[in-house]
């Protein structure tokens, strides 16, 4: 537990003192916030809530795979992946450490995207800002587990830019079509129910504890 908590100190700390990665997933997602809104065809309001929910998440996908995908680059410097691995304790903690990281650093620029978003395509968020964070939030635990175990599979690879995404998207199709539905419901004012989460909660539980547990192969490899 204390080499995840020191990960995740660690990589906040690191990100806050050069700010790549944030700065790579506010500028993407704002760019591609602009770039929907010149290709959007003129819609009703009604039209526009309904769509909404799927371009956020496409959006929001995107952001995640540039952050992702260096979640290990640091450690490839100097060949800190060595003493990574050679850590005490249980492999499994690493990941949780990098993983919560990830969460951390996606979830404030989803945010941030939230807003932009919302006032580029004029739709009130903010009578659901609890349920649709509660929504993002356990799609981005599935999101950072699953791409932290392919994160640390890829990063040694030379194609590992192309490699990533290849690996990552097709495992996070289920999540993408939970989350779209959930978020369309409270999007749309409904509430939100047990139903509309629980896909959510068992695809980021499976994900988590299978990251968790294999990623001592991972690292060895």
């Amino acid at each position: 537990m204390n080499v995840a908590l020191a990960l995740l100190w660690k990589d906040l700390l690191c990100e806050w003192r050069s700010r790549d990665r944030v700065v790579a997933m506010i500028v993407f997602s704002i760019l591609v916030v602009v770039v929907f809104q010149f290709a959007w065809p003129d819609r009703s309001d009604e039209q526009t809530l309904a769509l909404a929910p799927g371009v956020l998440w496409v959006i929001y996908l995107f952001a995640a795979l540039l952050g992702i995908g260096r979640t290990f680059t640091a450690e490839l410097e100097n060949d800190a992946m060595t003493a990574l691995a050679l850590a005490p304790g249980t492999r499994g903690w690493i990941f949780a450490g990098k993983a919560a990281a990830s969460l951390v650093l996606i979830g404030g620029v989803q945010a941030l995207t939230a807003a932009v978003f919302a006032l580029f395509f004029r739709v009130d968020l903010a009578p659901a800002i609890g349920a649709l964070a509660l929504v993002v939030g356990l799609a981005d635990v599935a999101i950072c587990s699953v791409g932290t175990l392919f994160s640390a599979m890829s990063v040694r690879s030379r194609f590992r830019e192309v490699l990533l995404p290849v690996l990552l998207i097709p495992s996070l199709i289920p999540v993408l079509a939970a989350a779209v539905q959930a978020s369309a419901a409270v999007i749309g004012g409904e509430k939100l129910t047990l139903a509309a989460v629980q896909p959510l909660i068992v695809i980021a539980g499976i994900y988590a504890v299978l990251g968790f547990l294999l990623f001592d192969p991972v690292l060895d490899d």
